[in-house]
C-alpha cells in the first residue's frame, strides 16, 4: 500500500528539508510511525523550492508552490510530484485544506480515497460551511485523537452519515525513560514530589489555576516543587506576580523559561509528576512525551487527555479551572503513582510508533475496502 501524506501549510522559506524536519518533528514522526506498519509513505510539503530526501524508508519532497494562486493550481502541482507513483490513499494534514486535498486527488485518479487528520482544527466560518459539507461528504475518513473532538464538526453538519470517523492519536514521541538520579544530577531538579510543567504561559494553558492548585497541594506536601519550562509567555508578568504574592509558592516554583527539546526529555526523566492546566488540546504533545518518559500525568479532564490516558487509566484527571480538584489530584498521584515502567507500558501499548502505526494501517485498509465495496 502506498500512502501520500500532504502538508499544505507552507514551510518557512529559509529552511531546507533536514532543517524543516527538525523544526516540525511531527511531519516526520507521523510518516515514520505509519512506515513501521509496512506502509510505503511519501510526504509532500508545500514550500518555496523543490527538494527531495529519503530517510527511514520515507520519501520526503518539498514541492515548489511559487506561482500557484488557487487550490486547483496547487493540486496540480502536488499531483505532478506524485505522477506515476501509484498512490492508494491520500492523507491530508488539517481539515482546513479540503479544496486543496480534493484538487490533488482529482488530478491523480477518480475515486482516490482522501483521509483528513485533525490538528486542533475548528469548523469553518458559517459562509464556508456549505462548500466544506460537500467536500467532507466525499472524504473517506477523518481522524481525531478523540472522537469527542469531532463533536463541533458534527454539530455544524460538516460530516455526512457515511463519513468514517477515526480515533487515532495525533502523533507519537521518540522520548524514552532514563535514570532519574542521573537526570536530576544533570538538570538540578528536585522535590518530593518533583512536578514538571511544559507549555506556553497563556490563557488556554491556564497557569494561574495550576499555581493555585500547587499552593493548596503544598499545604499537604511541603516538599513539593514545581518546575516550569515554556516558550511563549504572554502571562509571564501575571505568573511572577502570583508567585511573589503567595508564600506557599515563593521559592517553590521555578521558572526555567525556554529550553531545547532534547533538554525537555531530561527534565521529564527528572520529575515525578507532569501537570497541565490546558482547557483544550488537539492532542497534547508535551503530555504524550511525559508518558513516554514514564512520568505520571496529572491532566485536565478534556477529550485529548482522556484519550492519551485511557480515560484516566494512567495518572489523574481533574476538571478545568478547579484548583482544589487539582490539589487533590496531585496529592493522590504522589501517594499512589504508577511506576515509570507501568507508565511507559501504557505508552508502548497505546501511543508508541508501532501502536499508532498499526491504527493508521488499519484505517487505510478500511477506507480502501469501503471504496472497493467491502463491508465497513
Amino acid at each position: 500500500m502506498h500512502v501520500a501524506q500532504i502538508n499544505f501549510l507552507p514551510a518557512p522559506r529559509s529552511l531546507g528539508l533536514e532543517a524543516l524536519l527538525e523544526r516540525w518533528p511531527s511531519l516526520a514522526d507521523i510518516a515514520e510511525l505509519v512506515a513501521t506498519a509496512g506502509v510505503r509513505v511519501t510526504v509532500l510539503q508545500a514550500a518555496a523550492h523543490a527538494e527531495h530526501l529519503t530517510r527511514a524508508g520515507v520519501d520526503y519532497r518539498l514541492v515548489d508552490m511559487r506561482g500557484t494562486r488557487t487550490a486547483k493550481g496547487r493540486g496540480r502541482r502536488f499531483a505532478d510530484a506524485l505522477d506515476g507513483s501509484g498512490v492508494d490513499v491520500l492523507h491530508a494534514h488539517s481539515l482546513a485544506y479540503v479544496d486543496d486535498a480534493f484538487a490533488v486527488a482529482g488530478n491523480l485518479a477518480p475515486g482516490l480515497p482522501v483521509v483528513f487528520q485533525d490538528h486542533a482544527d475548528r469548523p469553518p466560518r458559517w459562509w464556508r460551511r456549505p462548500r466544506h459539507r460537500r467536500r467532507f461528504a466525499a472524504a473517506a475518513g477523518v481522524a481525531f485523537t478523540s472522537l469527542d473532538l469531532a463533536r463541533p464538526f458534527v454539530a455544524t453538519g460538516m460530516f455526512g452519515p457515511a463519513t468514517r470517523l477515526l480515533a487515532i492519536p495525533e502523533s507519537s514521541s521518540r522520548f524514552m525513560p532514563g535514570d532519574r538520579a542521573r537526570a536530576r544530577a544533570a538538570t538540578g531538579l528536585h522535590g518530593e514530589p518533583c512536578v514538571l510543567w511544559v507549555g506556553r504561559l497563556n490563557r488556554g494553558k491556564d497557569p494561574l489555576t495550576v499555581l493555585d492548585g500547587i499552593a493548596l497541594a503544598a499545604e499537604r506536601m511541603p516538599g513539593l516543587r514545581l518546575w516550569c519550562a515554556f516558550g511563549e509567555e504572554p502571562m509571564l508578568a501575571e505568573v511572577r506576580a502570583r508567585i511573589d504574592a503567595d508564600a506557599r509558592l515563593a521559592g517553590r516554583v521555578h521558572l526555567l523559561g525556554r529550553v531545547d527539546h532534547a533538554q525537555v526529555e531530561m527534565l521529564m526523566r527528572s520529575a515525578d509528576l507532569f501537570v497541565s492546566g490546558s482547557r483544550a488540546e488537539g492532542s497534547g504533545y508535551a503530555a504524550m512525551e511525559a508518558i513516554a518518559c514514564g512520568l505520571t500525568p496529572v491532566l485536565t479532564d478534556i477529550p485529548a487527555f482522556r484519550a492519551l490516558t485511557g480515560n484516566g487509566r494512567i495518572g489523574r484527571l481533574w476538571p478545568c479551572g478547579d484548583a482544589s480538584a487539582l490539589a487533590d489530584a496531585l496529592v493522590g498521584a504522589a501517594a499512589d503513582r504508577p511506576s515509570p515502567q507501568r507508565a511507559r507500558a501504557h505508552f508502548d501499548e497505546t501511543l508508541s510508533f508501532q501502536a499508532v502505526g498499526r491504527l493508521w494501517a488499519e484505517a487505510y485498509a478500511r477506507v480502501l475496502d469501503d471504496r472497493r465495496g467491502g463491508v465497513p
